[in-house]
């Protein structure tokens, strides 16, 4: 079997590459249908196809789920160090946040999160799914994992807004310690669903586990980020 040219690929690539970066185009822009960019570029599907995995690797192009093969727009700026949240990050860098609430209820904490948040074997914990968009693209998953005992009622709460606020306008907690683990991941099917991307797709993990201002764990967030969508920083003085 006749391998794909690399030679093929890479004036593809360029090619593309070109175009983005002079903004012929622009972020968020939906590329012409694989079948377009064959005849354009006068080569097979495959080799195409080939090309512009590439291009999705570098996190120049995205794919959605029965959407076709989009611009990506620039990543967002997460600093580990500064204490803000996904709503207050995104409005900083002048982009457009939203948060959609998937489920939210109360259930027995798994071995991992007891593990987590020093829970007792058989605890319950309340489980908060939320997607993220930035520019109505929705970039993160995130489920998040909170101690019922700091939060009494949170479920009544607005759960779509920032928890971050909500802590502190109604149960008048801060952050104190914050423990992140960042792993590359190829994301599951809850993650993947929602992010209009295939099951295992490559993404990335942050888990965080939180503590309040006196020091007593309250919760545990774990993200799936696309790939493309962000850049991890961190500022020590």
């Amino acid at each position: 079997m006749q391998s794909t040219p690399p030679r093929a690929v890479t004036a593809i690539c360029h090619a593309l590459q070109e175009q983005i970066e002079h903004g012929l185009l622009a972020p968020g822009g939906k590329l012409p249908a694989e079948r377009q960019l064959s005849e354009v570029f006068a080569t097979t599907r495959i080799t195409l196809r080939e090309a512009l995995l590439q291009l999705e690797a570098q996190g120049l192009i995205y794919r959605e789920e029965r959407r076709g093969w989009f611009v990506a727009s620039q990543r967002l700026s997460y600093d580990l160090i500064e204490r803000s949240h996904f709503h207050a990050m995104v409005r900083a860098q002048g982009r457009v946040a939203s948060t959609e609430l998937l489920s939210a209820r109360l259930q027995p904490a798994s071995a991992a999160i007891c593990a987590r948040l020093q829970l007792p074997a058989l605890s319950s914990v309340v489980r908060i799914c939320r997607l993220r968009r930035i520019d109505g693209r929705a970039v993160l998953y995130a489920e998040h994992y909170l101690n019922p005992r700091q939060f009494p009622g949170i479920l009544d709460q607005n759960l779509g807004q920032s928890l971050t606020e909500v802590y502190a306008r109604v149960y008048g907690i801060g952050y104190g310690q914050v423990c992140f683990e960042i792993l590359p991941t190829a994301l599951p099917l809850e993650a993947a669903a929602p992010l209009k991307v295939s099951t295992g797709s490559p993404g990335l993990q942050i888990t965080r586990v939180n503590s309040d201002q006196h020091g007593r764990l309250i919760d545990c967030d774990l993200e799936y980020w696309r790939h493309d969508a962000i850049c991890i920083r961190a500022h020590a003085g």
